[in-house]
């Protein structure tokens, strides 16, 4: 019976750590077959995400600290955006009064929303790790891996060398997470498979949704190809890098102050 307490008490911080990303999916479902006369669809998105995330701060579901991370990586992701549309990658065909070159604002939620679930879980389930590598080794490797999303167009793709690397630095790096009043783990690199091949799968429903598409789905819809696993396993790694970064820096200036 405990196994079965605390499988529900984990699924309760997860479910509750994914309101932003699923805030976004049920926008994208919803515009999809409500359509509004008096406003484009990608604005209507963006409006409507600015609000989540005004009312997830005002009734503390998260806090200004993660509203700063948030906002660092929908920059990220926004600028990630427009390089790949601006290469061909995949495009945002609807119309839009706030597309930046032809990227729609709100695009860069759909990367905040993963820094949204990163900063949501690890404080609801008091997370925290053991063989960080340090700022240095964690910080080259994720601008090596931001970089070849943006050099791969011209070069070779490193990504698997890269992946390799991760293996390297992080083999001895293991989240600990806390479920009531059990502590448990699990190798970081794991929880970074994890976290990727269900982002593979949002990213099947944002795509089912148009909220963009990829070359081989204009004219229909079809499975997003499981190589992308790679590429999102690659950038939660980024994710993971700065938010246990800074989780790291405010754990440091908090242990000083006391």
């Amino acid at each position: 019976m405990r196994p079965f307490i605390q499988l529900l008490h984990f699924g309760y911080h997860q479910a509750m750590s994914c309101l932003f990303p699923v805030a976004i999916f049920g926008t994208l479902a919803l515009s999809s077959v409500i359509e509004l006369p008096f406003m484009h669809r990608y604005d209507a998105i963006l409006l409507i995400l600015l609000a989540v995330q005004y009312l997830m701060v005002r009734s503390g579901l998260e806090t200004l600290d993660e509203l700063k991370v948030i906002c660092v990586f929908h920059v990220i992701g926004l600028l990630l955006e427009i390089y790949k549309v601006g290469m061909g990658s995949w495009s945002y065909p609807e119309p839009g009064l706030t597309k930046l070159f032809g990227v729609p604002l709100y695009s860069g939620f759909m990367y905040a929303s993963v820094a949204s679930y990163m900063c949501q879980v690890w404080r609801r389930l008091r997370m925290d790790m053991t063989g960080w590598p340090g700022l240095a080794a964690a910080g080259l490797l994720g601008g090596a891996i931001y970089l070849n999303f943006f050099t791969h167009h011209y070069i070779p793709d490193f990504r698997w060398w890269l992946t390799a690397l991760v293996l390297i630095v992080f083999w001895k790096t293991w989240i600990i997470y806390r479920v009531r009043s059990s502590t448990y783990r699990m190798p970081l690199t794991l929880a970074f498979v994890i976290v990727g091949f269900f982002i593979w799968l949002a990213e099947n429903i944002a795509t089912f949704f148009n909220a963009w598409k990829y070359p081989d789905q204009h004219q229909a819809w079809q499975l997003v190809s499981f190589s992308k696993i790679s590429s999102w396993f690659l950038l939660v790694i980024i994710s993971v890098i700065i938010v246990a970064q800074l989780k790291h820096v405010k754990a440091d200036r908090v242990n000083r102050g006391s």
